[in-house]
Protein backbone atom coordinates (compact mmCIF):
# COMPACT_ATOMS: atom_id res chain seq x y z
CA UNK A 1 0.00 0.00 0.00
CA UNK A 2 1.24 3.46 -0.88
CA UNK A 3 2.35 5.60 2.04
CA UNK A 4 0.27 8.56 3.14
CA UNK A 5 2.35 11.71 2.83
CA UNK A 6 2.08 14.12 5.74
CA UNK A 7 3.50 17.66 5.58
CA UNK A 8 4.72 19.05 8.89
CA UNK A 9 5.72 22.65 9.59
CA UNK A 10 9.29 22.71 10.88
CA UNK A 11 9.69 23.68 14.52
CA UNK A 12 7.38 23.51 17.53
CA UNK A 13 4.24 22.53 15.59
CA UNK A 14 6.06 19.53 14.11
CA UNK A 15 7.21 18.44 17.57
CA UNK A 16 3.67 18.71 18.94
CA UNK A 17 2.29 16.88 15.90
CA UNK A 18 4.73 14.01 16.36
CA UNK A 19 3.70 13.71 20.02
CA UNK A 20 0.06 13.52 18.96
CA UNK A 21 0.73 11.00 16.20
CA UNK A 22 2.50 8.73 18.67
CA UNK A 23 -0.58 8.86 20.89
CA UNK A 24 -2.54 7.77 17.81
CA UNK A 25 -0.36 4.69 17.49
CA UNK A 26 2.00 5.90 14.77
CA UNK A 27 5.53 4.74 15.53
CA UNK A 28 7.49 7.96 15.08
CA UNK A 29 10.91 6.94 16.43
CA UNK A 30 12.64 7.70 13.09
CA UNK A 31 11.29 11.26 13.28
CA UNK A 32 13.03 11.84 16.59
CA UNK A 33 16.49 10.98 15.31
CA UNK A 34 19.03 13.79 14.97
CA UNK A 35 19.08 14.19 11.20
CA UNK A 36 18.95 16.85 8.51
CA UNK A 37 16.75 14.71 6.26
CA UNK A 38 13.61 16.44 5.08
CA UNK A 39 11.74 13.24 4.20
CA UNK A 40 11.32 10.48 6.80
CA UNK A 41 9.10 7.44 7.22
CA UNK A 42 7.50 5.98 10.32
CA UNK A 43 8.76 2.68 11.73
CA UNK A 44 5.93 0.73 10.03
CA UNK A 45 6.41 2.37 6.63
CA UNK A 46 2.78 3.51 6.52
CA UNK A 47 3.51 7.22 6.44
CA UNK A 48 5.99 9.50 4.72
CA UNK A 49 6.65 12.77 6.55
CA UNK A 50 8.01 15.85 4.80
CA UNK A 51 9.33 18.76 6.83
CA UNK A 52 8.80 22.14 5.20
CA UNK A 53 8.55 25.82 6.08
CA UNK A 54 5.20 26.61 7.72
CA UNK A 55 4.07 28.89 4.88
CA UNK A 56 4.66 26.09 2.35
CA UNK A 57 2.53 23.41 4.02
CA UNK A 58 -0.75 24.49 2.33
CA UNK A 59 0.96 24.56 -1.07
CA UNK A 60 2.26 21.00 -0.72
CA UNK A 61 -1.23 19.87 0.27
CA UNK A 62 -3.08 21.77 -2.46
CA UNK A 63 -0.70 20.51 -5.16
CA UNK A 64 -1.03 16.91 -4.01
CA UNK A 65 2.59 16.53 -2.92
CA UNK A 66 1.15 15.80 0.53
CA UNK A 67 -2.14 14.08 1.36
CA UNK A 68 -2.53 15.99 4.60
CA UNK A 69 -0.58 18.16 6.97
CA UNK A 70 -0.46 20.03 10.25
CA UNK A 71 -0.24 23.80 9.99
CA UNK A 72 -1.16 26.91 11.93
CA UNK A 73 -4.50 28.61 11.30
CA UNK A 74 -2.60 31.84 10.58
CA UNK A 75 -0.90 30.16 7.62
CA UNK A 76 -4.17 28.75 6.31
CA UNK A 77 -5.76 32.20 6.43
CA UNK A 78 -2.80 33.94 4.83
CA UNK A 79 -2.16 31.39 2.07
CA UNK A 80 -5.87 30.77 1.33
CA UNK A 81 -5.33 27.53 -0.61
CA UNK A 82 -8.02 25.23 -2.01
CA UNK A 83 -7.78 22.54 0.67
CA UNK A 84 -9.98 21.16 3.45
CA UNK A 85 -9.43 22.27 7.04
CA UNK A 86 -10.49 19.19 9.02
CA UNK A 87 -9.61 19.55 12.69
CA UNK A 88 -8.51 22.05 15.32
CA UNK A 89 -5.71 20.37 17.28
CA UNK A 90 -5.85 22.97 20.08
CA UNK A 91 -2.07 23.23 20.52
CA UNK A 92 0.04 26.17 19.34
CA UNK A 93 -2.69 28.47 20.64
CA UNK A 94 -2.22 32.21 20.17
CA UNK A 95 -4.07 35.23 18.73
CA UNK A 96 -3.89 37.36 15.61
CA UNK A 97 -4.10 40.94 16.81
CA UNK A 98 -3.80 44.57 15.88
CA UNK A 99 -1.21 46.18 18.14
CA UNK A 100 0.23 49.63 18.56
CA UNK A 101 0.54 52.47 21.04
CA UNK A 102 -2.40 52.71 23.43
CA UNK A 103 -3.03 56.31 22.39
CA UNK A 104 -3.01 55.22 18.72
CA UNK A 105 -6.08 57.11 17.55
CA UNK A 106 -4.48 60.41 18.47
CA UNK A 107 -1.37 59.55 16.44
CA UNK A 108 -3.01 59.05 13.03
CA UNK A 109 -2.76 62.37 11.17
CA UNK A 110 -2.95 61.13 7.55
CA UNK A 111 -5.67 59.68 5.34
CA UNK A 112 -4.73 56.00 5.35
CA UNK A 113 -3.96 53.86 8.37
CA UNK A 114 -0.50 52.37 7.83
CA UNK A 115 -0.39 48.71 8.87
CA UNK A 116 2.87 46.75 9.09
CA UNK A 117 2.53 42.99 8.89
CA UNK A 118 3.91 39.74 7.59
CA UNK A 119 0.26 38.72 7.14
CA UNK A 120 -0.73 40.97 4.27
CA UNK A 121 -3.88 39.06 3.23
CA UNK A 122 -5.17 38.79 6.80
CA UNK A 123 -4.56 42.47 7.48
CA UNK A 124 -6.13 43.59 4.20
CA UNK A 125 -9.21 41.38 4.63
CA UNK A 126 -9.71 42.46 8.23
CA UNK A 127 -9.69 46.15 7.47
CA UNK A 128 -11.69 45.72 4.26
CA UNK A 129 -14.45 44.10 6.32
CA UNK A 130 -14.38 47.16 8.59
CA UNK A 131 -14.47 49.55 5.64
CA UNK A 132 -11.12 51.08 6.61
CA UNK A 133 -8.71 52.25 3.91
CA UNK A 134 -5.20 51.02 4.78
CA UNK A 135 -1.68 51.14 3.46
CA UNK A 136 -0.13 47.71 4.07
CA UNK A 137 3.62 47.68 4.75
CA UNK A 138 4.93 44.13 4.36
CA UNK A 139 7.60 43.20 6.90
CA UNK A 140 8.97 39.72 7.52
CA UNK A 141 10.46 40.25 10.98
CA UNK A 142 10.46 42.56 14.00
CA UNK A 143 7.19 44.16 12.95
CA UNK A 144 7.07 45.85 16.38
CA UNK A 145 9.59 48.34 15.00
CA UNK A 146 6.99 49.71 12.59
CA UNK A 147 5.11 51.95 15.02
CA UNK A 148 8.22 52.68 17.09
CA UNK A 149 10.16 54.28 14.24
CA UNK A 150 7.13 55.74 12.45
CA UNK A 151 7.02 53.33 9.52
CA UNK A 152 3.49 52.27 10.45
CA UNK A 153 0.67 53.26 12.76
CA UNK A 154 -0.18 49.73 13.88
CA UNK A 155 0.89 46.15 13.27
CA UNK A 156 -1.04 42.96 12.60
CA UNK A 157 0.80 40.03 14.11
CA UNK A 158 0.60 36.88 16.20
CA UNK A 159 0.49 37.48 19.94
CA UNK A 160 1.23 34.78 22.49
CA UNK A 161 2.15 36.22 25.88
CA UNK A 162 2.29 39.87 24.77
CA UNK A 163 5.63 40.35 26.52
CA UNK A 164 7.44 41.48 23.36
CA UNK A 165 4.77 44.12 22.76
CA UNK A 166 4.98 45.30 26.36
CA UNK A 167 8.77 45.48 26.26
CA UNK A 168 8.51 47.81 23.27
CA UNK A 169 5.79 50.05 24.69
CA UNK A 170 3.02 48.55 22.56
CA UNK A 171 -0.28 46.90 23.45
CA UNK A 172 -3.01 44.81 21.84
CA UNK A 173 -5.65 47.17 20.41
CA UNK A 174 -7.94 44.64 18.72
CA UNK A 175 -8.15 40.86 18.47
CA UNK A 176 -8.75 39.60 14.93
CA UNK A 177 -9.07 35.88 15.64
CA UNK A 178 -7.81 33.01 17.75
CA UNK A 179 -5.22 30.68 16.24
CA UNK A 180 -4.02 27.12 16.76
CA UNK A 181 -2.67 24.14 14.82
CA UNK A 182 -5.03 22.56 12.30
CA UNK A 183 -5.14 19.39 10.20
CA UNK A 184 -5.62 20.17 6.51
CA UNK A 185 -6.23 17.64 3.74
CA UNK A 186 -5.88 17.54 -0.04
CA UNK A 187 -9.34 17.41 -1.65
CA UNK A 188 -8.53 14.56 -4.04
CA UNK A 189 -6.81 12.53 -1.33
CA UNK A 190 -9.87 12.80 0.90
CA UNK A 191 -11.94 11.19 -1.85
CA UNK A 192 -9.49 8.53 -2.98
CA UNK A 193 -7.88 7.65 0.38
CA UNK A 194 -10.68 8.45 2.78
CA UNK A 195 -10.49 5.03 4.46
CA UNK A 196 -6.89 5.72 5.44
CA UNK A 197 -7.12 9.42 6.28
CA UNK A 198 -10.33 9.61 8.30
CA UNK A 199 -9.46 6.95 10.94
CA UNK A 200 -6.25 8.86 11.71
CA UNK A 201 -8.09 12.17 11.95
CA UNK A 202 -10.73 10.57 14.17
CA UNK A 203 -8.03 9.32 16.55
CA UNK A 204 -6.56 12.81 16.63
CA UNK A 205 -10.02 14.22 17.34
CA UNK A 206 -10.64 11.87 20.26
CA UNK A 207 -7.26 12.65 21.85
CA UNK A 208 -7.63 16.39 21.27
CA UNK A 209 -11.13 16.47 22.74
CA UNK A 210 -9.92 14.42 25.68
CA UNK A 211 -7.32 17.07 26.41
CA UNK A 212 -10.04 19.69 26.61
CA UNK A 213 -12.39 17.86 29.00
Amino acid sequence: MQQLTVALAKGRLADEAVNLLEQCGVRCAPLRENTRKLVLGDADNKYRFIFVKPADVPTYIERGAADLGVVGKDTLLEESKDIYEMLDLKFGACRMCVAGFREQRARVTHNKLRVASKYVRIARDYYAAKGVDVDIVKLTGSVELGPIIGLADVIVDIVESGKTLEANGLAVLEEICKLSARVAVNKVSLKTRKDEIMPLIEKMRQITEGRCL
